[in-house]
């Protein structure tokens, strides 16, 4: 199937006009030739076309584990130990098997791009990095995977980590992770972190200032090695819920450096929620780095799922839309301009964020997008609208039907 037209549809940026799509090759075009025609058209229904959304943090290999784990407290330190117990069994098949299943949901959800991160560990060892790698090319029909591996126990504090980290930048991961607050020295696994992406010249995405007591903050540090090493918007920082605890004047200088050194930031509500604020008896804060304010000073923002059935988050259906609801509900963005926002952290700003070129509905683009019964944007993100369809390089990758209500027939 070479040429496409898509006719009956509606556009986010003239959401009343009826218009036509056409992808050629897998790519949205201007015109089809003078002397071709289509050889397929595909009617939409007048329903909204978005671009694909971008999931651009989630942990693929640890999902669905929780009949393995058991929840007491509900803290991140026994988010930390439980998991680490349970990747202690985990095999290639049944990370292999986790992921899928996540993968599928996410299909379904509307999503077409994702950036997933790896564990790896003496005791993981490339188990999980394997299985991705595997889910990486088994599902590309749907989803394009991008992996970010990372030290979630440690780097500096764990011997034999940074050689494993370095074998999967080599055999097809793109991207390294970290998580600073695992090791005794957090700016020194910063700083190392830094040398191994010059090194190999990738990007990073952090696990970073993940509490609300806004002592502490390795902020700083990330912001003046992206600096020194000139890796401006190729650093991103997942959580940094720290942020959220900041007085507006400390805020505004921090947010401002971050816009200047091109540091990006992912929020992760539902786990940040979940985790954060749990000592609180009343006035419990919401702990959710505040995206709207970041946005406002020039910083580049996403936000993303995290995790799904774990002990760091027991919930989840993998929907970027839930998401961005959730965000809003926290955030107080109910405008059509703020739920128009939160719906491009799951699209155009996170495809900036992760650096994905030939993003969107344009010609040139990637004909990868979703179908929506809605009937704008914010609209999508107030009323939780489904993906009734998406397309992924122009081929439909799933389809949902509409709920028939099934009323009894009236007599007389």
């Amino acid at each position: 199937m070479n040429s496409i037209l898509f006719k009956n549809l509606r556009l986010p940026n003239q959401p009343n006009r009826m218009t036509e799509l056409r992808v050629e090759h897998g790519r949205f075009i201007e015109t089809f030739a003078d002397d071709a025609s289509p050889l397929t058209e595909i009617d939409l229904g007048g329903n909204l076309v978005l671009p694909g959304l971008i999931e651009t943090h989630i942990h693929l290999d640890k999902a669905c584990i929780m009949d393995r784990c058991k929840l007491k407290e509900g803290t991140l330190k026994e988010a930390v130990a439980s998991t680490s117990a349970a990747k202690a069994e985990f095999t290639e098949a049944d990370v292999y098997q986790r992921g899928a299943r996540i993968l599928e949901q996410a299909i379904t959800q509307g999503t077409t791009h994702m950036r997933t991160h790896v564990e790896l560990d003496p005791g993981i060892g490339l188990t999980g990095f394997r299985a991705i790698r595997r889910l990486q090319q088994d599902y590309a029909w749907g989803v394009s995977l991008e992996i970010c591996v990372f030290p979630q126990e440690g780097l500096l504090n764990n011997p034999g980590t940074e050689e494993l980290l370095c074998e999967a930048l080599e055999n097809g991961a793109t991207v390294l992770g970290g998580c600073p607050y695992m090791d005794d020295d957090p700016a020194g696994q910063i700083r190392r972190l830094f040398e191994l992406a010059e090194r190999y010249n990738c990007d990073l995405d952090l696990h970073l200032d993940f509490d609300l007591n806004p002592e502490g903050m390795t902020i700083p540090e990330v912001i003046r090695c992206t600096r020194a090493y000139g890796w401006q918007h190729r650093v991103t920082i997942g959580h940094a819920t720290k942020l959220s605890a900041l007085a507006p004047d400390p805020f505004r200088e921090i947010a401002l450096a971050l816009a200047d050194a091109g540091v990006q930031v992912t929020a992760l509500p539902s786990t940040d929620l979940f985790l954060n604020g749990r000592e609180a008896t009343h006035n419990v804060p919401r702990g959710v780095a505040p995206l709207a304010r970041l946005h406002d000073y020039g910083v580049t923002c996403s936000l993303s799922t995290n995790n799904v059935g774990n002990p760091f988050t027991p919930f989840g259906d993998v929907s970027l839309i839930r998401q961005a609801n959730l965000l809003a509900n926290v955030c107080h963005l109910g405008t059509p301009a703020g739920l128009t926002r939160c719906l491009s952290w799951i699209s155009e700003e996170s495809a900036k964020l992760i650096r994905l070129q030939n993003y969107g509905l344009t010609p040139g683009c990637n004909a990868d997008f979703i179908v929506l019964d809605a009937e704008s944007p914010a609209a999508v993100i107030a009323s939780l609208a489904q993906p009734l369809m998406a397309f992924k390089g122009g081929r439909q990758s799933f389809e949902r039907k509409p709920a028939q209500l099934l009323a009894p027939t009236r007599h007389g």
